[in-house]
């Protein structure tokens, strides 16, 4: 692979990013950034179509000749309900919504390669799809609805790759698990309903708010008795709503949560006895609780064959210093759905400047990921494809 080619277009491949962080869409409701995506792909000349309503996707070489020579890259083009705090000059228009995920960075890229395979499709001797997927950010998600809606048919890919930004990680330096890469999850809501009286009188009504906190000292102590070190959880309750004023007890507390397992079978098996429980520690306390559980997505699980093809990839472009294998991750993430259907990979990118102390995490409303990354990215996608062909 030719380095400079990759780098004569880094100034696009920053403008793509610029336009998509200043202009974010919620999740299922990518419009604009769809067209803006169709609109970069049609002036590549790259055949490409909507599809689920505000996703799109790509084909690059012959697609009936080399139907059983077909590589896939997924990227991900939803933002998130979060006000931007980074003082960037192409900071969000959207106010109240951000890409603090790095999903412009990820989209960026993968319009960047577009270039670089369609100028090289004839040495592959392959096809290749780009899928552009809404919708990651909430459940169920983008990724079922486009599988349903045909995304890895005609052709099915013999593999399927997906990078996302990891700010922990300097620049020039990426990473993957080997098979177990990110966690299944899942939502839960819990509603305590006590029975509202005056902050003098408590005898006269049942505290909602002493049963949540009740419930979040247990939550605690469960997740460490149900602890599998060989099989780890991270039970996290991370909202709890209830109450308007400084001298009245509310009628109810709701409370927001989520339950992550590398394993779907102990996550749901978790979960019901984790709401069985909440269930008789409000009876303690003469309250009643509505338990309402939304499952989530599939663990992340990578193939060890892409995963070997995405390691020769980074180390061919920039040594062995360049690439770890890392530990899993609790994250989340639909590209778990790909996962079940054919081989894939998923794979992280150093963002964080090289000597830079202060880090901002994922979802923060001050992410700010270096653009010095984004030629590096692009060029371990084309490394992949270059690898898988040759």
């Amino acid at each position: 692979m030719n380095y400079n080619e990759i780098k004569e277009i880094e100034h696009k491949i920053i403008e793509y990013r610029r336009h998509l962080h200043a202009n974010p869409e919620l999740s299922f409701k990518e419009y604009e950034t769809q067209n803006y995506i169709i609109d970069v792909l049609s002036k590549l000349e790259i055949e490409c179509k909507s599809i689920g309503n505000t996703g799109v996707i790509a084909h690059i070489g012959d697609v009936k000749k080399y139907s059983d020579r077909c590589i896939a890259f997924r990227t991900d083009i939803d933002a998130l309900p979060i006000l931007e705090d980074t003082g960037m000059l192409f900071c969000s228009k959207n106010k109240g919504i951000m890409h603090a995920c790095g999903h412009d960075l990820h989209t960026a890229m993968l319009l960047g390669a577009a270039e670089i395979l369609k100028k090289n499709i004839r040495k592959y001797q392959g096809c290749i799809k780009l899928i552009f997927q809404p919708a990651e950010e909430v459940f169920p998600g983008g990724a079922k609805k486009l599988i349903e809606a045909g995304c890895l048919e005609n052709p099915t890919p013999k593999m399927i790759f997906a990078q996302h930004i990891d700010p922990d990680k300097e620049i020039g330096k990426f990473s993957a698990s080997i098979n177990k890469s990110m966690a299944s999850t899942c939502e839960f809501k819990i509603i305590v309903k006590g029975k509202g009286t005056h902050a003098s009188t408590p005898y006269k009504g049942i505290d909602p708010v002493l049963v949540a906190s009740n419930i979040i000292s247990f939550a605690q102590a469960f997740q460490i008795r149900n602890n599998n070190p060989a099989e780890p959880i991270v039970l996290s309750i991370c909202a709890v709503n209830g109450g308007i004023a400084n001298n009245i007890f509310p009628d109810k507390v709701e409370m927001l949560g989520t339950l992550r397992s590398f394993d779907e079978e102990q996550r749901n098996s978790l979960l019901e006895k984790f709401a069985e429980k909440v269930r008789l520690l409000c009876e303690v306390y003469d309250a009643k609780c509505e338990f309402q559980i939304n499952l989530g997505y599939p663990p992340v699980i990578n193939d060890i064959n892409c995963f070997n093809l995405v390691q020769k990839s980074v180390i061919d472009l920039f040594g062995n210093n360049s690439f770890d294998v890392c530990s899993p991750k609790m994250w989340a993430e639909d590209f778990s759905y790909y996962g079940k259907e054919i081989p894939s990979c998923l794979f992280f990118t150093g963002t964080n400047p090289i000597g830079c102390k202060e880090i901002y995490p994922l979802h923060s409303n001050k992410l700010n990921p270096s653009e010095d990354a984004l030629i590096m990215g692009t060029s371990v996608i084309v490394s992949i494809a270059n690898n898988f062909y040759i």
